[in-house]
């Protein structure tokens, strides 16, 4: 296989503008409006050539957020610098900074709409 089998992601919420400004402000980056057609969507970063998967918020009339099986990861330099952000901006910590072995760290957190997201790192 020569790329990671996921390409992309989608985060379904209810208020657009609350969950940008907490992803923004967990991940420090700026996300980007898509034009679509019928949704309202907001781009993570993306570099095209680049490994790994990129993604978007997305507000879409019937598609409910939180309460979903999909768990996405974002990876971090270390990931208690991102969690320690995730209270002040709305969220919730649902698991604290932990070991998993040779694979690193992660942290487990509840954005402002009820979904539940990963926090990854190495150290």
């Amino acid at each position: 296989m020569a790329n990671n089998p996921v390409i992309w992601f989608e985060i379904y919420v209810q208020d657009i503008d609350r969950a940008k400004t907490f992803y923004e402000a967990v991940l420090q980056l700026k996300l980007e409006r898509l034009g679509s057609p019928g949704m309202e969507m907001w781009s993570f970063p993306m570099a095209m050539d680049g490994g790994g998967a990129s993604g978007a918020l997305v507000k879409m009339e019937g598609v409910p957020s939180g309460g979903n099986s999909t768990l996405v990861y974002f990876s971090c330099t270390d990931c208690a610098l991102e969690q320690g952000r995730v209270t002040a901006s709305g969220g919730r910590v649902y698991r604290e900074k932990m070991s998993i072995g040779e694979y690193g760290f992660i942290s487990l957190a509840l954005d402002t709409e009820g979904n539940m997201f990963g926090l990854h790192s190495m150290q």
